[in-house]
C-alpha cells in the first residue's frame, strides 16, 4: 500500500488541559490498526497546531504537536480534544482553520470539551450536539445563537451530519469504532478492539451520561435520563406527560420509577433542582431575584419566595445576605 492510498487521514487538534485518556483511546486504536495492516496502515494521524509549543494535558503530560495546522483540507476527520473544565476561548488561528475545515466539508468532531472551541469557530449552527449534563446551563449563557433544543445533555455522543461531539469516557472508543466502521472492514475494527480488550459489541446509542448527584448509578436508564433531562431544562416549566413522551413512557410508569428509586415524584425532583439553581445563582451572581426566579422556572419572584421559605425558612433576600455573611466570614 503506497501512502497516497492510505482511506482515512485525522488531524487532532488539543486544547490546553485536553484528556490524556481520550487521546490515548483514539490513537491505541488507530496504532493496532496500523499494526494489523502492515507499513502503511488504514489510517494516517497528526498532532496540529499554529506552533510546535508541547501542550500540556489535564494530567500534565505534555504532547508535541507533529505539524503546523498547514492545510485542513488535507485531513478527512479533525478532532478538538478537549478536557474535563471548559476551556478559555479558543485561538483565533484555531477557530480560523476549523471554519476553513467546515467550508470544506470535512468531519469535525468535538472531545470533552472540545465542543466549546467548535462552537466558538462558528461550525455548530443548526446541528445536534453533545454537552456535559453539568455544564449545560454554562454553555448555553457562552454560547446564546446556538438552539437549547438542539443540546443533547442524556447522552455521551451525538452525530449529526459531518458534526460529531462526545463528552468522554468510555464514549470515545465507541465513537472512533463507529467512524472507523465508515472506511475499514467491519472485521479490522472487531479485531482491534478485540486486541485492546473493548466489547466490539458496544456502542454509544444506548449509553447514557452519568446521573446527576443523588440518582444512583445502578438505577434504571429511563430515571437516569428523566434527572438529566429535568436538570437540563430546570429553566423550563415541563409537563409531566410531555417528559415521559421524550422518555417512552407513560406518566404513571414514570411516577412509578420515581417513587420507587428516589423516594420522590418527578414534580418534587424537578422543584428540588430549581431551588438547587436558585441558591447558586443567588450566591455567585448578583442577579436580582426576580430574574433569577425567572431563569430557574419560577412562576415569578413571589412564587419562589412561598418555595424557598417553605424549604429553606427564609426569603430569598435574607438566604443571599446570610450566604453572603457566612462567605466573609470563612475568608
Amino acid at each position: 500500500m503506497n501512502v497516497s492510498d492510505i482511506p482515512l487521514r485525522i488531524g487532532f487538534a488539543l486544547l490546553p488541559q485536553f484528556s490524556m485518556s481520550a487521546l490515548a483511546s483514539l490513537t491505541d486504536l488507530l496504532g493496532v490498526l496500523d499494526a494489523q495492516r502492515g507499513t502503511f496502515g488504514p489510517c494516517a494521524w497528526e498532532v496540529v497546531a499554529d506552533t510546535l509549543i508541547p501542550v500540556r494535558s489535564a494530567s500534565g503530560i505534555q504532547v508535541v504537536p507533529t505539524d503546523l495546522l498547514g492545510d485542513p483540507l488535507r485531513f478527512d476527520y479533525v478532532f478538538v480534544v478537549g478536557g474535563p473544565f471548559p476551556p478559555a476561548e479558543a485561538r483565533p488561528a484555531l477557530s480560523a482553520w476549523l471554519e476553513q475545515a467546515a467550508r470544506g466539508g470535512r468531519y469535525l468532531v468535538g472531545l470533552c470539551n472540545g465542543v466549546h472551541a467548535l462552537a466558538q469557530a462558528g461550525v455548530l449552527a443548526g446541528h445536534r450536539l453533545c454537552v456535559a449534563g453539568d455544564q449545560y446551563r454554562d454553555f448555553v449563557e457562552r454560547f446564546p445563537a446556538l438552539d437549547p433544543e438542539r443540546i443533547v445533555t442524556d447522552r455521551p455522543a451525538v452525530f449529526d451530519r459531518r458534526r460529531i461531539t462526545c463528552v468522554g469516557g468510555a464514549a470515545v472508543t465507541n465513537v472512533a469504532a463507529r467512524i472507523l466502521r465508515r472506511h475499514l472492514p467491519e472485521a479490522d475494527v472487531r479485531r482491534a478492539l478485540r486486541s485492546l480488550q473493548i466489547d466490539a459489541a458496544a456502542g454509544p446509542g444506548g449509553q447514557i451520561q452519568p446521573p446527576p448527584p443523588g440518582v444512583p448509578a445502578d438505577s434504571p436508564s429511563a430515571l437516569r435520563r428523566a434527572t438529566l433531562v429535568i436538570e437540563q431544562y430546570a429553566g423550563q416549566i415541563q409537563r409531566l406527560d410531555g417528559l415521559a413522551d421524550r422518555l417512552g413512557l407513560s406518566a404513571r410508569q414514570l411516577q412509578r420509577l420515581f417513587r420507587q428509586h428516589l423516594d420522590t415524584t418527578p414534580q418534587a425532583y424537578a422543584r428540588a433542582v430549581r431551588l438547587r439553581q436558585a441558591t447558586w445563582m443567588l450566591r455567585h451572581t448578583d442577579k436580582s431575584i426576580a430574574v433569577i426566579a425567572s431563569d430557574c422556572g419560577f412562576a415569578d419572584a413571589a412564587h419562589m419566595g412561598r418555595v424557598f421559605r417553605a424549604e429553606y425558612g427564609m426569603a430569598p433576600g435574607v438566604w443571599r445576605r446570610s450566604a453572603a455573611g457566612r462567605a466573609e466570614n470563612t475568608v
